[in-house]
């Protein structure tokens, strides 16, 4: 009987330790995925920022939030969600993946959408493929939520939509030891139409020599050069030209079907100057080159099918000078900016309207003023007020006088 009560405890005792081991190997499995779940979410980032404005304007301004004027003849005002900003930012062993959406009252969109690979025999170099800004300027890869003007100069929206291009770009930069590293180049290849499917297949390069580099304790400097060679597919067989102050037609069936050349060239330039004054900085830029339009527009391609319309080309010439000055002990700017853009640097005033020429050849000068007050590391208000001025002329109804088109924007912004 006692050698059967022994048995019976050595098996139930055995049993359970079998069972605590069987448990505790469970434990250690699900301790394993979570470790490994944790590791793969270390390596995902979230970030993002929401602008959130109000923006009043005379009656022929043009918001960049809700509708247009529903009064011809007065002033109006509109608010909206200027960005609404969320981008998922993956790291692993040289590789980066980033996503962006952008969320407004108009709906969600992509901003971003690319694969970044590091080239470590090539010093800090990279090689992105996807949907990523266009590396052409200072002021298109400066980030919204930084920026210290509502909006981008006039001649970026006009000739390069999105801001971002679909394609690949290697950047090739030295060592952070070389003598070199404040040097940057970018190549990029392009589909040369913004973030919309590719329409043809041939393909725009952007090549962009840059650097910055600290000249003394209190001055830093940046300087960069930008080029861009590019065509434009010709929809018909008719293509404008300037010839002395007005457009020449060439209409020849070879005409369609070809390319118009797209080329810009750009020169920018970055100082940052601290002394008992503050943080001084200033920014300029400057752009030139033949852009191929239409009658009623000089934007670049934008849309999912290829140009209808007949071709117009232009020579145009823009930028902009860029002054912020910090207000001494306090987390104040003060900020102000004028850029313009002239479309046809051929024809002026009331050479606008004959020949060929209409109002989408009319220059603008815009100046800008404005106050920005960074509350905290995350919270931004920022004040500005927008004076436009465009070229009068004679010969185009609603161009005679300078039009009714200042505008104020008040922003907030939260960044995460």
């Amino acid at each position: 009987m006692k050698k059967t009560f022994v048995g019976v405890l050595v098996l139930l005792l055995g049993g359970n330790v079998y069972a605590q081991q069987k448990e505790s190997q469970s434990i250690e499995t699900r301790v394993k995925k979570m470790e490994q779940t944790l590791s793969l979410f270390s390596k995902v980032k979230l970030s993002g920022y929401l602008q959130t404005q109000y923006q009043w304007g005379q009656q022929d301004a043009s918001l960049r939030v809700g509708g247009k004027n529903e009064t011809a003849d007065q002033s109006f005002n509109r608010f909206g969600i200027r960005r609404g900003r969320v981008k998922f930012t993956f790291d692993d062993k040289g590789v980066t993946g980033v996503f962006q959406l952008d969320v407004t009252e108009k709906g969600v969109n992509f901003k971003d959408a690319y694969l970044g690979v590091k080239l470590p025999s090539l010093g800090n170099s990279w090689l992105k493929a996807g949907i990523f800004d266009r590396p052409f300027g200072y002021e298109i890869t400066y980030s919204s939520n930084r920026r210290e003007s509502p909006e981008r100069a006039t001649i970026f929206p006009t000739l390069f939509p999105d801001e971002r291009d679909l394609g690949a770009m290697l950047t090739l930069q030295a060592p952070k030891e070389s003598a070199w590293s404040f040097l940057r180049l970018h190549t990029a290849l392009l589909v040369g139409n913004g973030i919309k499917a590719e329409t043809d297949s041939r393909k725009d390069v952007i090549v962009r020599l840059d650097g910055q580099k600290k000249l003394t304790k209190t001055v830093d400097a940046g300087l960069g050069f930008s080029h861009y060679n590019g065509g434009v597919y010709q929809g018909t067989t008719k293509v404008y030209t300037m010839e002395g102050n007005g457009f020449a037609l060439s209409d020849a069936a070879t005409n369609k079907g070809e390319y118009a050349k797209r080329r810009y060239w750009g020169v920018d330039t970055q100082w940052k100057v601290k002394t008992w004054l503050g943080n001084t900085e200033l920014r300029a830029e400057y752009l030139w080159g033949q852009q191929p339009g239409t009658a009623s527009s000089s934007k670049s391609p934008n849309a999912a099918t290829l140009p209808t319309a007949d071709t117009y080309i232009r020579p145009f010439d823009g930028g902009y000078a860029m002054l912020v000055q910090q207000v001494p002990g306090l987390p104040l700017s003060a900020v102000l900016k004028y850029d313009w853009y002239d479309p046809n640097t051929k024809v002026s005033a009331d050479g606008v309207g004959q020949n060929g020429t209409t109002a989408t050849d009319i220059a603008y000068h815009t100046w800008g003023v404005g106050v920005v007050w960074d509350a905290t590391s995350n919270v931004r208000l920022q004040a500005y007020y927008d004076l436009p001025k465009q070229e009068t002329t004679a010969n185009v109804a609603g161009y005679t006088a300078d039009r009714k088109d200042n505008s104020f924007t008040l922003r907030l912004q939260y960044k995460f």
